[in-house]
């Protein structure tokens, strides 16, 4: 898992097998299994509460990487609610939303994954993967 630290164009969508855990799914972390557009490889990542990902304003941030319309066009993110400003200008499901690049283990494509961790309601932990994209640096 790495930070993107150069603009990009934001391409196809990975199939991302299962995208939403609760509670007792998480446990230490999420398997997310998403299969590459390119070589068709299943790609396997683990997602761990509190240590996998990077702030996900930084992708966003004066768009410097990417737009923040692309990204809501897109449907990777949403504008969050007026009264969870705190989480940032965009999340997936109003919660705290990180990203992360990550290769295809067998072509090495480049992507990016966008997902979201915290409590929805209280006693429901939710961790909820907004999708996979392919991308491509510009610069």
């Amino acid at each position: 898992m790495y930070p993107i630290s150069k603009k990009i164009n934001i391409g196809k969508t990975a199939t991302v097998l299962k995208n939403t855990f609760s509670n007792d799914e998480i446990g230490q972390s999420a398997e997310v299994k998403f299969i590459c557009c390119n070589c068709n490889h299943e790609n396997i990542v683990k997602i761990t509460p509190y240590e996998s990902g990077f702030p996900f304003f930084q992708i966003y941030y004066e768009d410097k990487i990417v737009s923040k319309n692309e990204l809501i066009k897109k449907g990777i993110a949403a504008e969050t609610n007026k009264n969870l400003l705190h989480f940032g200008e965009l999340t997936v499901n109003n919660l705290p939303t990180l990203y992360f690049r990550i290769d295809c283990n067998s072509c090495h494509a480049k992507y990016v994954c966008v997902f979201s961790y915290g409590e929805k309601q209280p006693g429901l932990i939710v961790l909820t993967v907004s999708g996979v994209w392919e991308y491509k640096e510009t610069e």
